[in-house]
């Protein structure tokens, strides 16, 4: 298990979009020196560009809080986990967090790490807010410390069931999944709208994530004419699958969810790819609100796709909320979330409902063209 720590102390940067007025507010809080959060996600493994993007996101909202005066006069000091989207790893890096004396938690990408993650920040008093984990289960369970910046499986899968209801009509159609709490959930609830909707798969199959051969898979679609497959899985295993149908010599269209919202995905099929559809929110970086904080970023060489615009706005909702009730007290800052909104963050005013979710989910369908994705 790797684990990272990184204290960030940011000097000279701007300040932080939509919350300038909160912070720096008053005398110290709660004591003095660093307010310890963290970022928790797969920083190593085969979907450790979602970490990456994670990572990239709290830095840099770390640095411009801290730049702009900190929180409550005390400057941010930022730990970093790795899970490797592994359920047991998780909960071994939530433990040693909290061992940290960590305050709020934007983390874990993968549903399969932030559930049991959950459990442990709840009973050691740790906030926790992912910027990516879909599934219902997360913030259904009803625990107090858990909250969420992204849309929900129930939500995108019902986006993906009805297009393609009303798009891939007379077409066979695959369902697959990987059997993660992510992966599976997306399928069943997307397989659930397709079918409320009049339209029954061809195939509904699992197959085994991180292998790198999928033809039996792909042989087996392609004695069932599929043409269309859609993947509840990471960008990895749904790029290889996409790439050797095609190498079987199937014309297939790949749809999958906002797991495959990383430039990886390209690499991996190459000219495949093309085509290929995705669930996802409106494109963050276009969103007038993070103009200035997305120039930060491509100063640096940086492109804040997928999850890093999502992890500074969790970091940014903590500062925002922690300046306003002058405290950061995690069971407290958690009432506030709650009743205390909407937050303005780098993805526009967000709100929370009584579970942690958003009230204002946005899915939207993506393609791939040249390399690249944009809005449909």
């Amino acid at each position: 298990m790797t684990f990272t720590r990184r204290l960030v102390l940011g000097a000279g940067a701007a300040g932080l979009v939509g919350a300038q007025s909160v912070l720096g507010r008053g005398a110290l809080a709660q004591g003095s020196g660093p307010i310890r959060i963290a970022t928790a996600g797969p920083m190593t493994g085969q979907y450790a560009a979602f970490g990456a993007q994670m990572r990239a996101g709290a830095e840099q909202a770390v640095t411009d809080i801290n730049g702009a005066g900190g929180v409550l006069g005390r400057q941010l000091a930022l730990e970093v986990g790795d899970d490797a989207c592994d359920p047991r790893q998780a909960v071994s890096v939530a433990n040693q967090l909290a061992g940290r004396r960590v305050v709020f938690v934007a983390g874990h990408y993968c549903s399969g790490s932030s559930i049991p993650a959950r459990d442990v920040y709840a009973e050691e008093g740790v906030l926790q807010m992912s910027p990516a984990s879909t599934n219902p289960r997360f913030t259904d369970e009803g625990k107090w410390n858990t909250f969420r910046v992204c849309g929900r499986d129930d939500q995108q899968g019902l986006v993906a069931g009805t297009y393609m209801a009303r798009n891939m009509q007379g077409r066979r159609i695959a369902i697959l999944h990987d059997n993660s709490a992510y992966g599976k959930g997306l399928a069943d609830e997307t397989k659930k709208a397709l079918n409320a909707a009049g339209v029954q798969e061809t195939l509904y199959a699992a197959y085994t994530p991180g292998e790198r051969d999928y033809n039996a898979l792909v042989s087996r679609m392609k004695a069932a004419d599929i043409q269309v497959i859609y993947v509840g899985g990471y960008h990895t295993e749904a790029g290889l699958i996409l790439r050797q149908a095609k190498e079987q010599g199937m014309n297939v269209t790949l749809i999958g969810g906002d797991a495959l919202v990383t430039n990886e995905f390209w690499q991996i099929t190459g000219a495949a790819g093309e085509g290929t559809l995705m669930t996802f929110s409106s494109d963050p970086r276009r969103r007038p609100t993070a103009a200035e904080v997305v120039q930060r970023f491509r100063a640096r060489n940086v492109d804040p796709e997928g999850y890093v615009l999502y992890t500074y706005a969790a970091v940014q909702i903590f500062a925002a909320a922690a300046g306003r009730g002058n405290t950061v007290d995690p069971r407290r800052l958690a009432a506030l979330l709650k009743s205390g909104g909407p937050w303005q963050t780098v993805l526009g005013d967000i709100g929370f409902d009584a579970k942690g979710d958003v009230t204002a989910p946005d899915y939207v369908f993506y393609v791939w063209r040249n390399g690249s994705y944009a809005e449909m």
